[in-house]
């Protein structure tokens, strides 16, 4: 979505970067993830989806725009072996981008092997501490981006700020490079129907621009994330595309009464859709080619 890239600060995730994507359950952190690997991949790049938590749907990648043929993907049986496959996969300078779903399921050996009950304190924030000293500088080497998803968790007896955290340990906040918080934050109806959910994303920490920046876009049931949607928005922010009561128009032209109905008719006519695009990206980077730090370098075009 083209919000997106302007939230973090350039035309897409930095490479040679650790990126953090955190958030509550069914928030859309894993398919934020699979826009990125479907990117990369009409980008001519390499991808790599390590499945720890087992529950990559081949469907949904599909609907996403994930070629399924050339992704690899791996299915660890623990948090040692997920975190080698990544090692190796970094070290061999053939993968543009590598995700990790989630490091709340990378489970140490030790614990599989163990009985349910047993105590096991600060096992896995030691293997990530770990892992992370070795593949920082082989991540910023090779150029690729490596991305983990992560669920959050809540401290407990915390009287005074957010009692949220995320697992793994404190290793991961500090090596990554990025750290975006994702949350739903309202549904998207037609009707009376839910079709999608509308999503806020905010970039907690960013070292290579300025953080604390926030966007939101629509998460569509049928196919991830609306671009239509977000061209709405950010079109309207610019003035391109007014609302009055609950038409939308673009200049004389009627798009439509209602939100669904106006993003169904940019569907309907890609080519005013591209019009419009290019007016909003002009607009865009008019107001933010001062801004400095893009990483070492990115992904070309934007997160679709």
């Amino acid at each position: 979505a083209l919000a997106r890239p302007g939230a973090w600060g350039g035309k897409g995730l930095p490479r040679g970067r650790i990126i953090e994507l955190f958030g509550p359950e069914s928030s859309g952190k894993t398919t934020i993830a699979l826009h990125a690997v479907a990117n990369a991949q009409r980008e001519g790049g390499v991808a790599a989806f390590i499945d720890a938590e087992h529950a990559l749907d081949p469907s949904w990648c599909k609907k996403l725009g994930v070629d399924i043929e050339s992704l690899l993907v791996s299915q660890p049986s623990c948090a040692e072996e997920a975190l080698q496959i990544a090692e190796m996969l970094v070290m061999s300078n053939a993968v543009d981008i590598i995700v990790i779903d989630s490091v709340a399921a990378l489970v140490p050996k030790a614990e599989i092997e163990g009985e349910i009950g047993d105590n096991f304190v600060g096992v896995q924030a030691r293997l990530m501490s770990q892992a992370l000293r070795k593949l920082t500088g082989g991540v910023s080497r090779s150029k690729c981006v490596l991305v983990f998803i992560n669920q959050i968790r809540e401290k407990i007896g915390v009287m005074f700020g957010s009692p949220e955290t995320t697992p793994g340990g404190r290793a991961l906040k500090f090596y990554a490079s990025c750290r975006i918080d994702v949350r739903r934050i309202g549904p998207v109806k037609e009707g009376e129907e839910v079709v999608g959910s509308r999503v806020k994303v905010k970039v907690v920490k960013n070292k290579v621009a300025p953080p604390f920046r926030v966007c939101e876009f629509d998460m569509m049931y049928a196919g991830g994330i609306s671009r239509e949607g977000d061209l709405m928005d950010l079109a309207i922010g610019d003035k391109l595309i007014e609302k009055s009561g609950s038409w939308f128009n673009y200049g004389d032209l009627r798009l439509g009464q209602g939100r669904e109905n106006a993003k169904q008719y940019l569907r309907d006519h890609p080519e005013l859709a591209d019009e419009i695009t290019q007016k909003v990206l002009a607009s865009r980077l008019a107001g933010e080619h001062l801004l400095a730090g893009n990483g070492n370098g990115e992904f070309d075009g934007e997160l679709e």
